[in-house]
């Protein structure tokens, strides 16, 4: 027999599956001369008669396996809700199909959907594979799924993008429509056309209506693929599963209370304090979600997928089903609850002497509302808090004010951006645009959750166990040189070479809080910080001024504090369901996920609140508004609106007749010639032109003037960045994203 031979290289490829060039075939072979003819001739037979896959153009793959490291596509979710891939060749997927485990490492990307392709390291496991993602490949607009609503014409229809950032139109023929009627919302997939020609595609689901109030919410759901509907398999679990048992101690006579949003849909936190002789003990208990939400589970691989509830106006799309999140795990007054809960000793100045996990079983002996809690220390008679007073409501203000005095020393950022709060009412439609109030009930709350937050950290760091951190990097090189650059522009001086320090941020907000400057001072700050992300390798969170922090008080709403809560579990023998060495091994890519699963959800949840303001203002077109500019770019200015808090965007082409020269370092939009200037902050008169309810934007004029040239500054000419006159920049309806404010032990 002739050498190489059929079953020589099927051998060697089989058990060498990372070697898939000819060149390294032959080389493993040791295949000279002429014999590297006789390889060519059974790799192309191999590949014709289906046992080998071509994956390059010089290179193959077994064809009932994956290679280690390869393309793969994302096809179907499955039953237990798992995304579910398949390895790619040039003739298209072929392979087993392959489970997708998170990102490798420390590669972070985008959360992958059906559809999507990306690069990947592929394991198997007991009979299965699983693919860690090292890359998600950018998905062309022609091959990804359009949200959208329907538009009748004679021939069927056509698909208008929900998104502002889809710029594709896709029509329908009437055989594709799937009976979708003019005005209906649907998802479209596009059918395969040439690169230059019209493009067409089939309805695949209808969504609902676009008259339907609540259509705004709707959108951003399956714009962002958020998961709704659960699995039966975990619906059924949560109607029947029941806590773990566990040795518990006994907090029910605590005063334990919760103190939440008025209308919020579920308590996963109680507090409790008390003076001491020499300081405060202060008791944060939690909802015991592990106890329930057990590894291995079909609950928990749904809760681990979704990674975190998505809050809307009209509705909450949950982590877990409602029978766990609004009932068995809620903390419900009057109801014993089991709670993990960590007690806290405190001396006078609030500093932190010791603290300690406890697996309790707890009774809520109220459920207030801030503004009830509130209204009670204030001394207002006659409300629900009044009752609870005394032995309750004074002891917690009295930590909280030993607290504040650490909290001063700490000196954590102090940007505290106002939340505005769309008002639904029963019938869907939009009641009103409220600023939230922030009370001194808010922020004790949130200074008990960090302090909660901080002793989980610590405790698992002491202990040496795995942990999943909450970290917020300091800002980078390039974002402190841009902070200058803008700061330098109001004659404030920046030290760019220093280590960025909280204090520093905090001086600059305090001294030009009460000048013309102050709420561009505030964006430009805001805009200079890092996203807060979770992370096994601790980078301390920045914003909060931490050397440890980690996520603990909302496992209802965030797997993340599952992950810790159950990492305490383990390390403090409080049960036999705390975190598994597999999960353990596995976080980086967990951390991975849930980063991409907070960032959708912020998506979501910014889109839906837009679309609600822009339906809320359909009705305002060419009223006047006071404005303040939050943005400025070559296309023109974004504004956003005194009392609703809508942002809308003004293009270049309509400020007026001049030539305007965008300048990066102060933000502005400047005249040349004239020297005149729109810059980020101003406070401008603007009128509402037009509004997109579909897309949630707002197009605006600027009624005001622009502010007169700077004395001394130097001709716009010289300048980077230079857009054009009249005529150029046109920019479409359009609306930049908000910065929202943090929710209770939300998003720090």
């Amino acid at each position: 027999m002739s050498f190489p031979d059929r079953e020589t290289v099927l051998d060697f490829i089989s058990n060498n599956p990372s070697l898939t060039t000819k060149q390294e075939i032959a080389r493993g072979l040791k295949v000279k001369g002429r014999e590297r003819q006789a390889l060519r001739a059974i790799l192309k037979d191999l590949e014709a008669d289906g046992t080998l896959e071509r994956t390059g153009k010089r290179a193959w793959a077994m064809a009932d396996q994956p290679p280690p490291t390869g393309v793969i596509t994302f096809e179907e979710i499955d039953n237990d809700g798992e995304l579910i891939a398949r390895a790619v060749g040039r003739e298209g997927a072929f392979g087993p199909p392959i489970r997708y485990a998170g990102y490798s490492g420390k590669s972070r990307g985008p959360a992958p959907a059906v559809g999507d392709r990306g690069l990947a390291r592929v394991n198997e496991s007991n009979g299965e594979y699983h693919a860690k993602l090292l890359k998600l490949f950018e998905k062309r607009d022609e091959e990804s799924p359009m949200t959208g609503r329907f538009e009748s014409t004679p021939r069927g229809g056509r698909v208008v993008p929900a998104s502002r950032k889809d710029k594709r139109t896709l029509l329908i023929d009437t055989s594709d429509s799937k009976g979708a009627e003019d005005g209906d919302l649907v998802r479209a997939m596009p059918k395969p056309g040439k690169p230059n020609g019209p493009a067409f595609g089939v309805v695949t689901d209808i969504l609902g209506r676009m008259d339907d109030p609540r259509a705004a919410s709707l959108l951003a759901i399956h714009g962002h693929d958020i998961p709704v509907e659960f699995p039966n398999d975990v619906l059924n679990e949560a109607k029947s599963i029941k806590p773990l048992d566990a040795p518990r101690e006994d907090l029910t006579q605590l005063d334990l209370i919760t103190i939440d949003p008025a209308d919020a849909r579920d308590h996963d936190d109680a507090v409790y304090a008390e003076k001491l002789d020499d300081g405060w003990r202060v008791i944060v208990a939690i909802a015991d979600v592990a106890a329930y939400v057990r590894p291995g589970t079909a609950l928990d691989r749904e809760a681990q997928k979704r990674g975190n509830s998505t809050y809307f106006p009209d509705r909450v799309v949950p982590m877990l089903p409602f029978e766990l999140s609004a009932d068995a795990c809620s903390l419900v007054n009057d109801e014993d609850r089991p709670c993990m809960a960590v007690e806290m000793i405190f001396d006078q100045s609030g500093t932190k002497r010791s603290h300690r996990f406890i697996r309790g079983t707890m009774r809520s002996k109220a459920k207030l509302a801030y503004e009830e809690a509130q209204a009670a220390i204030d001394g207002k008679k006659g409300g629900p808090g009044e009752r609870w007073l005394d032995p309750v409501l004074k002891p917690l203000w009295g930590a909280y004010e030993a607290l504040g005095k650490a909290r001063l020393k700490r000196a954590p950022l102090d940007l505290d951006m106002p939340e505005k709060k769309v008002e639904i009412g029963e019938d869907g439609t939009v009641k009103g645009i409220i600023e939230k109030e922030r009370f001194d009930a808010h922020r004790l709350i949130e200074e008990f959750m960090i302090q909660a937050n901080v002793a989980a950290a610590e405790t698992l760091e002491k202990a040496g166990a795995p942990l999943l951190y909450r970290v917020h990097d300091q800002p980078s090189d390039a974002k402190i040189a841009a902070l200058a650059d803008f700061l330098q522009t109001l004659d404030i001086s920046w030290p760019v070479g220093e280590r960025p320090q909280t204090h520093r941020f905090n001086k600059l907000l305090g001294d030009t809080r009460e000048t013309d400057h102050s709420e561009a001072v505030s964006e430009i700050v805001l805009r200079s910080q890092a996203q807060a992300i979770y992370d096994p390798d601790n980078l301390g969170h920045f914003g909060l001024n931490l050397a440890r922090y980690a996520h603990f008080t909302s496992p209802i709403r965030r797997y993340s504090d599952l992950i810790v809560h159950r990492a305490l579990i383990s390390s403090l023998n409080l049960g036999d369901d705390g975190l598994t060495d597999e999960m353990a091994a596995s976080l980086h890519d967990i951390a991975s996920h849930l980063v991409d699963t907070e960032r959708r959800s912020m998506a979501a949840e910014r889109e839906a609140t837009d679309r609600y303001l822009a339906l809320y203002l359909q009705d305002r077109v060419g009223a006047e508004f006071e404005g303040r500019i939050t943005g400025v770019t070559p296309a023109g200015l974004f504004i956003r609106m005194a009392g609703t808090g809508a942002d809308g965007f003004s293009p270049i082409s309509k400020l007026s007749d001049d030539y305007w020269v965008h300048d990066e370092a102060s933000m502005s939009l400047i005249a040349r010639g004239s020297g005149k200037r729109f810059e980020l902050g101003q406070t401008v008169k603007v009128k509402l032109q037009e509004v997109t309810p579909l897309q949630g934007g707002l197009l605006l004029e600027v009624l005001s003037p622009p502010k007169p040239k700077k004395p001394g500054e130097k001709p716009p000419a010289s300048r980077k960045g230079r857009s054009g006159p009249r005529g150029h920049g046109r920019g479409k309806v359009s609306s930049k994203p908000r910065h929202k404010g943090r929710k209770k032990g939300g998003k720090r």
